[in-house]
């Protein structure tokens, strides 16, 4: 079996999610292992909530 990591993507709500919106609305398909966030502004999340995503088997965070 091939390793897929998980991945979780806290997506700012006037930048990266906007793009993430577009490629729904498109059809355009991205990975089936990305987890997406909406948050206001990427650069307020707080890093508790980073570590308690690794700490629950997340691989790798997009902010």
């Amino acid at each position: 079996m091939d390793y897929e990591p998980q991945i979780l993507g806290f997506l700012c709500n006037w930048c990266s999610y906007a793009g993430a919106d577009l490629a729904g609305v498109s059809r355009i398909q991205y990975a089936p292992n990305l987890r997406v966030i909406r948050v206001m502004c990427s650069g307020r999340v707080d890093p508790i909530f980073i570590l308690e995503a690794f700490l629950r088997g997340i691989d790798g965070i997009l902010g």
